[in-house]
């Protein structure tokens, strides 16, 4: 018998319209887009945090508005509040300091150096995944603690700069000298779901135990201690869901020698060294507790899938009152000192004058305490008058353990204001790492004064700037060198490419090009002969008597714009390409060689570029255009800005081999829309070269002879359905001037991502 159906509404008659019934709906929770196709490529990713999800608009100036602010009653309301304590969440000692830190700690933890993503810039621990790692249990309290002091302070203070002021704050009334504070982190106001944060299937519902950190194996390679033993890129953390290491070692068993391996990897991929690392550790331990009286499986779920009624706070604990003496962070319970809310020396002190002995916390997590019955004790966070035996984590004996992080340790030991220094500089290289030039900081307390070298200095420039006649004659001397439209733009490409907006590094600002290790990159071979020709010009220009000079690095990006003014000539569009001097050369001595390794290019679809290793190994787990999605997103383009400058730098002869794959066509260097319309053109089949599917034919549809080759980076502007579409705008017969334009704005946008002393787009 059918249904009886209302021809007006067509809805079923006597039917709720929210139902069972009903497929998806206002009310249901369809699969999403991955659900359906888990492999596709999500370019949507590229507009995240757009300006359509930021309630403070476009037009909102937070440097400005943080510059009004009153500092330094700003940091009084946060100290008199760290030593006071409410109902809800009562504070360890009668001090939330260490809560504080812990929760300015692990904001800033996620970095890694691979890829510059994670740290406290965006406070994205406000959001999923992070907010719901089972090492971030009970940060939501922290956050929700400080709430009325955001409260108060409103947009002029953003919740990454508060998070890591108070980090800061607490730092100092407990006793200790912080070495600055820089502001200037602008808020994200979604979840970041483009991140990589580790091939494991993780269930958020979960409790962390031994049992779970068996998943790590998917991330590693080699048996801990073998010379093959190490860590997936981009990934820091030895394990998903955590900051850095099981503090347990290495699957819960409670090993200091492989517990120092891990350690080591997961710092190193932080950016630290070993003194850094030791510094880290020693200096955070210092102060609070660890928490471990409640068992992982009895508390509730994390904030991300806690009932509405929960408003936003997970972790809920059934144990007693469920915080204080019966709070339950990582399983782990007690304090490493004496006295846990005074900066002293008494962590590496005990930890090297007693020996100390495997125990279990109240829930069976492994622990460490101290052999000699007479060791000193610690005060009871919330029980007046109890005291408890010190305890130590398997991390913390490593670093007795292994003879590297030994010889650092007792360094500090014998010099306590070294080692003062020291947690000094590496807490503020920890809270500030990701924020890019110290340009950008704000405030009173930063240390402009300073050049470390993970900052990236670049020299201050002394002399005057070329005006607009200067550049004209600069243009003609590029021009007299005779150097190619092609050799000019992959020169000015390659220097700016390096640019990542995840941690503010790289860009042609600086120069770095000419300087190691960029200059011994395979894929900057081709740079070799136009930088010559280019410091050249510039020996030549610097030498006449007057006051302007122009750096190489200017002169890098005046030659693609001259590249790109020919090639879009060319193509019978007029244009001036914009060029903004102002950029100064750095030196060798003040080019961390080490870390600007990691900006090498494992995959860069913009030059065609793809490491032989990662051709033969890596691709089965993530393809080449996936990696070309993320390197325009570490670029800050949007999708149109993307596939406008890929099709661009075809034409324009931009392969780093100089090979012809994508090169769809036969004015080289002309910079017409030939790429597009073939890319988008039904007259031609595509074919494998190889069984992977790494390279392609491409050979006229009604027979004959391959005319073109292609790699997954070309193809993927014609087979993803969104690029397409963007693709098929510049293929039309009126898409060719736009595409010039669109081009343009999207080179000079590349040209200027590190341009932090101009307004930025």
């Amino acid at each position: 018998m059918s249904e009886k159906i209302d021809t007006e509404t067509f809805e079923m008659e006597g039917k709720c319209p929210f139902g069972g019934d009903r497929i998806g709906g206002a009310m249901g929770t369809p699969p999403t887009l991955s659900d359906w196709y888990p492999d596709r490529l999500r370019v949507e990713q590229l507009h995240r945090n757009g300006a359509a999800a930021n309630p403070l608009g476009t037009g909102f100036d937070y440097p400005a508005a943080f510059a009004k602010l009153d500092y330094e009653a700003l940091k009084k309301d946060i100290k008199d509040f760290l030593v006071t304590s409410v109902e809800w969440w009562p504070s360890d000692y009668h001090n939330y300091g260490p809560q504080m830190i812990r929760m300015a700690w692990h904001a800033a933890g996620t970095y890694r150096i691979a890829d510059g993503r994670g740290g406290a810039g965006e406070a994205l621990q406000r959001f999923a995944p992070i907010n719901s790692w089972w090492d971030n249990g009970n940060t939501d309290k922290s956050r929700r603690l400080i709430w009325p002091i955001k409260q108060k302070y409103g947009a002029a203070l953003s919740w990454a700069d508060l998070m890591v002021l108070t980090g800061n704050c607490a730092l100092e009334i407990m006793g200790f000298p912080t070495y600055g504070f820089g502001g200037g982190r602008l808020d994200s106001w979604e979840a970041d779901d483009l991140t990589y944060w580790g091939p494991e299937h993780w269930d958020p519902s979960s409790a962390p135990s031994p049992d779970a950190m068996v998943t790590r194996e998917k991330r590693w390679r080699g048996e801990n201690g073998d010379a093959d033993y190490d860590l997936e890129n981009p990934l820091a953390a030895t394990h998903q869901a955590l900051i850095y290491v099981n503090p347990e070692g290495p699957y819960g068993k409670g090993d200091p020698m492989a517990s120092a391996r891990d350690i080591r990897i997961a710092f190193t991929r932080m950016a630290m060294n070993d003194e850094e690392t030791v510094a880290l550790i020693a200096g955070g331990h210092a102060f609070g507790k660890s928490h471990g009286m409640v068992k992982p499986d009895e508390v509730g779920p994390p904030p991300e899938i806690a009932p509405i009624e929960a408003m936003g706070m997970g972790w809920q604990n059934p144990k007693g009152t469920g915080f204080g003496r019966y709070t339950m962070t990582n399983g782990i319970e007690g304090s490493w000192t004496p006295d846990p809310t005074q900066w002293d020396n008494s962590y590496l002190e005990n930890l090297f004058k007693f020996e100390w002995e495997q125990t279990r916390s109240p829930i069976g997590a492994i622990q460490w305490k101290p052999k000699d019955p007479n060791a000193p004790k610690t005060p009871d966070a919330h029980v007046p008058g109890q005291m408890n035996e010190l305890m130590m984590m398997t991390s913390d004996i490593a670093l007795k353990t292994d003879p590297e992080y030994r010889k650092v340790c007792e360094k500090f030991l014998n010099d306590f204001d070294t080692f003062t220094l020291a947690f000094a500089k590496a807490w503020y290289k920890l809270t500030h790492r990701d924020m890019g030039p110290k340009e950008r900081y704000l405030g009173p307390e930063k240390t402009i004064e300073d050049d470390l070298l993970w900052q990236d200095p670049i020299p201050e420039r002394d002399y005057e700037l070329v005006d607009a006649s200067d550049v004209a004659s600069l243009k003609q001397a590029i021009h007299a060198t005779g150097l190619s439209v092609s050799d000019l733009a992959y020169t000015a490409l390659s220097a700016a490419i390096t640019y990542r907006h995840s941690d503010k590094r790289g860009g042609a600002n600086g120069g770095r090009l000419a300087l190691a290790p960029q200059n011994d990159w395979t894929v900057n071979a081709r740079c070799g002969r136009v930088l010559a020709a280019l410091a050249t010009i510039q020996s030549d220009f610097d030498g006449k008597s007057s006051p302007k000079k122009v750096s190489l690095a200017d002169l890098i990006v005046l030659g693609g714009c001259v590249a790109v003014e020919k090639a879009a000539k060319d193509a019978g569009v007029s244009l001036d390409v914009p060029f903004t001097p102002g950029r100064v050369d750095t030196t060798q001595e003040l080019t961390d060689e080490e870390s600007f390794r990691w900006l090498k290019p494992v995959v860069d679809g913009f030059r065609n570029y793809v490491d032989p290793e990662f051709a033969a190994i890596a691709s089965d787990r993530v393809s080449p255009e996936q990696l070309f999605l993320d390197k325009a997103n570490l670029l800050r383009l949007t999708a149109p800005e993307w596939v406008a400058l890929t099709g661009g730098l075809r034409v324009l002869g931009c392969n780093h081999d100089a090979s012809g794959d994508g090169i769809f066509t036969d004015r080289v260097g002309v910079l017409s829309s030939d790429f597009f319309t073939t890319v988008t053109s039904m007259d031609y089949v595509w074919k494998k070269q190889d069984e992977r599917g790494m390279r392609f034919d491409i050979a006229p549809r009604d027979g004959g002879p391959t005319k073109y080759t292609a790699t997954r980076c070309d193809l993927v502007m014609g087979s993803n359905q969104q690029l397409r579409a963007i693709a098929e705008v510049y293929a039309a017969n009126d898409g060719h001037e736009r595409f010039v334009h669109d081009f343009v704005a999207a080179w000079n946008k590349l040209m200027m991502n590190d341009r932090y002393d101009v307004p930025r787009q």
